[in-house]
């Protein structure tokens, strides 16, 4: 190869997965002025501005993040460092029908962002309402074109968002108590055409039966997408096909029917072209067990030559792992009592302890309770059944973490409820293990060796103190990776950015490497590929290669360090200053050796970021199939 003049940043011999699933090769890459400038083994290159030494590291392009809800984040931290930290180059918004492409939608007394984000993302009001000043647009235009003008860290492409466009043409009270008028439907239809020219890759919708309002008097109303029906959403669905988008969706668990049939939409046989769909999920639920093979055999059926259809499901790349503070948690949306609980407002614990003394409530909840501990119990689709909870009250699968009472920590709760049992029986001569735990066993009452009342007193003295977590999903690692390679499966469904203490996965495209690790350098490569450019050609979107001429969107890993991470084990709750709130993320470092945006380092040493990210303008906004 002739000597190149110069380059701002030559990375040599590291072992580079070029993103197209073919083997990896050691070799060098020179960036210039933010692009690939060339790459191959031993480069000549006469002027330097850095050498970077990367043997024994992995050269990959910047991952792309599938699933987020950074929406807000992305205004009042435009770095997202939580989720660049960990390889993350590239952030896809306007997730599941919710977003802020139409601004911050005030209208009288209506507020879109507080009704919508609140409850179905668990994000405070005090947070969300951090974030509304800096919505300062007006227009789907609008939205895209501001992104050139703040210090955006990763890249960000974005969906419509369905809720909010059926707001923007009707209403939020409209959007949820009748059906769109003519005119609303032509409105809807245009919002959905000039956004696919515009850039936008595609529309969003939302069907968990769990997603509920915020905000008065609609609390006891799901969320606006849940109210199209066919003969609204398909005419916008066929201009997203007509430009080649995708429909990112997700199941209604009490309408399944109605949910295969809108994805059988996805089929070319009788439109042409395909429909192509994101769906959520693959996981493997422990309540629902097998879920995630009807899901691939769906994908199997709908993507076969006969209907030609373009669907995949998201898959996680580690176990599902969520957090509950007190009952504030997505599972227990789905039941009648517990959302009255939830739909108290943070602060409102107050109101909480009304509840938790209110005999009708009591009553309603015994009900509830009986449908979240059935023996035996046999759930076939998320959503429940009639007499059975999509969540299973199991103790000794649900633990203690960062709890009101230190000594709890690491206990599940069967475990203290056990003790208290043996402590009430014996009038306080055993049972606990230090003075501590007897301190706090004199608070409850006799009747708590009772599992229900244990909870419930539990509720009672501390609140949403009363911290614990329990796995979901994904407790089967070899099923994960089953479900990550398969080709009606996408990784994904990190969900980053939402669900401040219930969850957290910025680091599930680490997992899935790790996971391929496992088998050696030819499915690590078939996972970058599954993390880069598969993902950026399926969006239609000019990410994910490290081609000569590309953006240098680059990231370093330490494949040893990488071989001993643990999404469980690095999983953290950090105060976030700009939210004034706690926040779930993950630590991965060591593993991350470096990260570049735009031919500029953002992270470094595998421990921090550079004064660069969230100060300079790195990042772009991708306006989908346009180059």
């Amino acid at each position: 190869m002739a000597q190149i003049n110069q380059c701002d940043t030559l990375i040599k011999n590291a072992m580079v997965f070029d993103g197209t699933g073919n083997m990896p090769v050691v070799e060098d890459l020179a960036i210039f002025n933010g692009k690939v400038l060339a790459r191959g083994a031993n480069l000549d290159v006469a002027e330097v501005g850095e050498t970077v030494d990367a043997e024994g590291q992995w050269l990959m392009p910047g991952m792309l993040d599938i699933l987020t809800h950074l929406d807000l984040e992305v205004e009042v931290n435009p770095g997202v460092p939580e989720a660049v930290r960990h390889g993350t180059t590239t952030v896809l918004l306007g997730n599941c029908s919710l977003g802020v492409a139409f601004g911050a939608q005030l209208n009288g007394d209506e507020n879109p962002i507080l009704d919508c984000f609140t409850r179905v993302e668990n994000m405070p009001k005090s947070v969300l309402s951090k974030c509304l000043p800096k919505l300062t647009w007006d227009s789907t235009a609008g939205y895209l074109d501001h992104f050139a003008y703040i210090p955006l860290g990763p890249n960000v492409a974005s969906f419509i968002p369905h809720s909010m466009m059926r707001i923007e043409a009707m209403g939020t009270d409209a959007a949820v108590n009748r059906e769109p008028t003519t005119e609303e439907r032509v409105r809807l239809k245009q919002i959905m055409e000039d956004a696919m020219k515009q850039g936008y890759m595609g529309l969003s919708t939302d069907q968990i039966v769990f997603h509920y309002l915020a905000n008065d008097p609609n609390k006891d109303i799901r969320i606006p997408s849940h109210f199209a029906k066919c003969d609204e959403l398909r005419p916008c669905l066929e201009i997203v096909r007509k430009h080649g988008g995708v429909w990112q969706t997700n199941p209604d668990g009490e309408k399944m029917l109605r949910t295969l049939k809108r994805y059988f939409w996805s089929a070319s046989r009788f439109r042409g072209a395909p429909l192509k769909i994101s769906a959520l999920t693959a996981i493997d639920f422990v309540s629902v067990p097998g879920v995630w093979q009807k899901m691939l055999k769906l994908g199997k059926v709908i993507n076969s030559k006969l209907l030609g259809g373009k669907i995949h499901f998201q898959a996680l790349g580690g176990s599902f792992r969520m957090w509950s503070d007190g009952m504030i948690s997505p599972v227990f949306e789905e039941l009648e009592s517990t959302r009255e609980m939830i739909a108290c407002e943070a602060d409102q614990a107050d109101k909480r302890l009304a509840l938790l003394n209110d005999s009708a409530w009591l009553e309603r909840f015994k009900g509830d309770w009986d449908r979240m501990t059935v023996v035996n119990a046999n759930i076939t689709k998320l959503g429940g059944n009639k007499d059975q909870a999509t969540f299973q009250m199991k103790f000794d699968e649900m633990t203690f973490d960062d709890c009101a009472v230190p000594g709890w920590n690491g206990d599940t709760l069967a475990q203290v409820l056990a003790r208290l049992t043996t402590y009430i029986n014996s009038n306080g001569e055993k049972g606990a293990k230090d003075e501590a735990d007897a301190a706090e066993f004199a608070r409850f009452p006799k009747e708590c060796t009772h599992p229900r009342e244990f909870w419930l007193q539990c509720l009672r003295l501390y609140d949403t103190g009363f911290r614990w977590w329990f796995d979901v999903a994904n407790k089967d690692e070899d099923i994960v990776e089953q479900i990550l390679f398969d080709e009606n499966a996408l990784p994904g469904f990190n969900d980053s950015g939402a669900h401040l203490t219930n969850l957290s996965f910025y680091d599930g495209n680490l997992g899935t490497l790790r996971i391929a690790q496992k088998r050696g350098l030819q499915r690590v490569a078939h996972a970058v590929h599954r993390l880069t450019r598969e993902p950026a050609e399926f969006f239609g979107l000019n990410v994910g290669t490290i081609e000569p001429g590309a953006q240098a969107d680059i990231v370093l890993l330490n494949p040893e360090n990488l071989k001993n991470h643990d999404m469980n084990a690095g999983r953290t709750k950090v105060f976030n200053e700009i939210f004034e709130h706690e926040v779930l993320v993950n630590r991965s470092d060591g593993v991350v050796e470096q990260v570049y945006i735009n031919g500029t380092r953002v992270w470094e040493d595998a421990s921090h970021h550079t004064a660069a990210l969230g100060t300079q303008t790195l990042g772009r906004v991708l306006r989908a199939n346009q180059a």
